[in-house]
């Protein structure tokens, strides 16, 4: 039983919740719904903070790669012309997979998306113990870090057709009748 105050009718309300599975849609539902608009307002917010800031670039997050592909990410920081495009791609990216993930269309592929520039993320800087970054401000956490937890997260919400779950990716469905990307 759940107590609900109506403020317009000044009156309570009771609902019985024995007709609500928790266990089942609609609370798997509910979950994918939170943890796509979470990881999408994160993403998006990112995006817009580099495009709003003129001397944001990766340059420095680029050169302090240590790891295998060290040197395919400091040929990219020494290339001006590589860089700019990087940094674009890199900006709108973020914006555009984050947005896409906030109203649930295009999810799969944005999820997608995702998963390939949080795991460029993830190769360059990559948590391990003796690397020491400069730029980054996180502890080591030997293998797993916020970019591996939301690849996994975004992989969940490419299996799971997350934008169908409240989504605009559902509306699209619906008018189409075929299975949203």
């Amino acid at each position: 039983m759940c107590c609900i105050y109506c403020k317009e009718n000044n009156c309570l309300i009771f609902i019985e919740m024995k007709n609500i599975d928790m266990d089942g849609s609609v609370a798997r539902s509910f979950s994918l719904f939170l943890l796509r608009i979470f990881i999408g307002w994160h993403l998006l917010f990112e995006g817009l903070i580099k495009v709003m800031d003129p001397s944001w670039t990766a340059h420095g997050f680029l050169k302090g790669s240590k790891w295998i592909f060290s040197d395919f990410f400091l040929m990219i920081a020494n290339n001006s012309a590589l860089l700019g495009i990087v940094d674009l791609l890199n900006q709108w990216g973020l914006v555009l997979i984050g947005l896409a993930l906030f109203i649930g269309v295009f999810t799969r592929i944005a999820a997608i998306s995702g998963v390939v520039l949080l795991m460029l993320y993830y190769v360059c800087m990559p948590p391990f113990m003796g690397l020491d970054y400069a730029s980054t401000t996180e502890g080591s956490y030997m293998i797993v870090n916020k970019n591996l937890i939301e690849v996994a997260a975004l992989l969940i919400l490419s299996l799971f057709s997350a934008g169908e779950h409240f989504g605009l990716d559902l509306l699209r469905r619906r008018r189409t009748g075929k299975l949203a990307f």
